[in-house]
């Protein structure tokens, strides 16, 4: 592997796109719901073929599925379950990277095309958008700026590595973004999870993933979380002392999405690439359509903090990021490679700069998690 990542402007000539190698296998995308009731009882369900108001494959059709469920308790909210934990000590041993190069690859499926920047939006998805790049904002480091011009753009390409990230739901109340490292594995930030104060045997809150979300349509399901390793809980809306160099966790999600959505692969933030612009980012912002469609900005530069080790550090740029990005992986290319790789995770923003999160320890997390639970 080469040890500095391609830059971006020759990612067409060094990577390159690919189309699908194989036929989108005949796989079951499944969607579980929790539903309170005085006992279990059997779904009905009614299928009736619907016009759609857009899909992007003109062979596919629509159909609408009512599932009823009897004996449910009306008027009751019901929550999925909290996720059991595993907090790992800063003092431990860091596993070498050198060692565990299985749980740091990535993997595209023979089933998925490779696009190296999304597919321009749909005309018929396109919408106005209204924001101020230019809102004030003090030196706080806030959980999750935009720095004229604005270089975002909305997508809905369902290629890979756009259908590795996606949209992450917590018990927090809001949303983040995230991205597949395994798996079964996502990687997201550490202060959009609902952290339990009295562990008892759960560490945090219900946590969802939803691969390729787009104004409500999960083109790969979803899956709930059930394990999660961190270092740091971290708790917004601010992010103080350590919190900017360990904002990130691995969850562990109830099945295999990345057999469908293929994952990226994860590697430690070096130094030496500082001032590069080899980087991309993808997220879901609050002030494009409120967090329901993912946006990307590519070709800029990341900072490593020199006064910081390479463990974990703070890793500062001028992405354009807004609250709701956060957890969204920041990642390139590297040749002979067919995915990419992320470096960090994005964690705050202040009027100055933004920042994110990375190095060795976030990519221990990685490899623990993947050893753990493959």
């Amino acid at each position: 592997m080469a040890d500095e990542p391609v830059p971006y402007d020759v990612l067409d000539q060094v990577i390159g796109t690919r189309e699908a190698l194989a036929p989108v296998p005949d796989a079951v995308i499944t969607t579980t719901l929790f539903i309170p009731g005085r006992e279990p009882a059997p779904e009905r369900r009614a299928v009736a073929e619907v016009r759609p108001t857009f899909v992007a494959d003109r062979d596919t059709r629509l159909f609408r599925v009512d599932l009823d469920t009897p004996r449910t308790a009306i008027g009751v909210h019901a929550f999925a379950p909290g996720v059991e934990g595993q907090r790992l000590s800063k003092r431990r041993r860091l596993l070498r990277e050198e060692d565990h190069q299985e749980s740091l690859t990535g993997f595209l499926p023979d089933h998925l095309a490779r696009r190296l920047r999304p597919d321009d939006l749909p005309e018929q998805l396109r919408t106005k958008v209204k924001f101020d790049p230019l809102a004030a904002l003090d030196d706080t480091k806030w959980a999750t700026t935009v720095f004229a011009p604005e270089d975002r753009t909305t997508f809905s390409d369902t290629a890979f590595p756009w259908c590795t990230t996606g949209r992450v739901e917590t018990s927090n109340g809001g949303w983040a973004s995230g991205a597949m490292v395994g798996p079964r594995h996502l990687l997201t930030c550490s202060h959009a999870i609902g952290w339990i104060a009295n562990p008892d045997p759960d560490v945090a809150g219900w946590i969802k993933f939803m691969p390729s979300y787009f104004d409500g349509s999960t083109p790969f399901g979803s899956a709930w979380g059930t394990h999660i390793y961190w270092e740091e809980q971290v708790e917004g809306p601010t992010i103080e002392g350590t919190e900017e160099r360990n904002d990130y966790v691995v969850v562990v999600l109830d099945r295999p999405v990345g057999e469908l959505t293929g994952w990226m692969g994860s590697r430690t933030y070096d130094d030496s690439w500082d001032g590069g612009t080899y980087w991309s980012h993808v997220g879901y912002p609050q002030d494009i359509s409120g967090g329901s469609r993912p946006t990307f900005q590519g070709n800029f530069a990341l900072d490593g903090d020199d006064d910081q080790p390479a463990t974990n550090q703070v890793i500062r740029h001028q992405a354009d990021v807004i609250p709701g990005q956060s957890g969204g992986p920041m990642f390139g290319w590297w040749r002979d490679e067919p995915w990419p790789r992320l470096v960090a995770d994005q964690s705050w923003q202040n009027v100055s700069t933004n920042g994110a999160s990375g190095g060795s320890r976030m990519v221990d997390l990685i490899i623990r998690a993947r050893n753990d639970h493959p």
